[in-house]
């Protein structure tokens, strides 16, 4: 598998958004997009990638908060998290302002992913594989399986 990642820490809490560009394509995903658009850009231009969609792993707003903003900027999908987190998604306005974050609206993901699902990033394919964190919070871990 030939993937290239760039790790951006974003938002205060320095979450960490990656960058997963497919080395022979040049198609890229940008996973977990809290915050710090301008930031995340930059990246995507010195890797002189070609955003092709939105990857989340769960709802929370340092994941996620700018995930909106970026899929109408580029005009590009967004996929995942899991239907059960919209929870989260839903309550963005509340939990950006009692947190300190820029505002960022409600959204509905144009493909919520479930465990055995699969994403392309290029030409590699990658399985969904949800798991239970300390929190007993659902994510989602991307594995190559081609």
């Amino acid at each position: 598998m030939s993937l290239k990642v760039h790790v951006v820490p974003v938002t205060p809490y320095q979450q960490n958004c990656s960058i997963i560009q497919c080395q022979a394509t040049g198609l890229a995903a940008i996973v977990d997009p809290g915050g710090d658009i301008e930031r995340i850009e930059a990246a995507i231009s010195q890797m002189n990638a070609t955003v092709e969609k939105i990857l989340l792993t769960h709802g929370h707003l340092d994941h996620c908060a700018a995930a909106d903003v970026l899929r109408q900027k580029l005009a590009v999908p967004m996929e995942g998290p899991e239907q059960g987190d919209s929870f989260w998604i839903d309550k963005l306005p509340e939990w950006c302002e009692m947190a300190g974050f820029p505002k960022a609206e409600p959204f509905t993901p144009d493909r919520w992913l479930e465990d055995g699902d699969t994403v392309t990033v290029g030409e590699q394919t990658l399985e969904v594989i949800h798991r239970a964190n300390s929190a007993n919070i659902l994510n989602e871990r991307y594995e190559e399986i081609s």
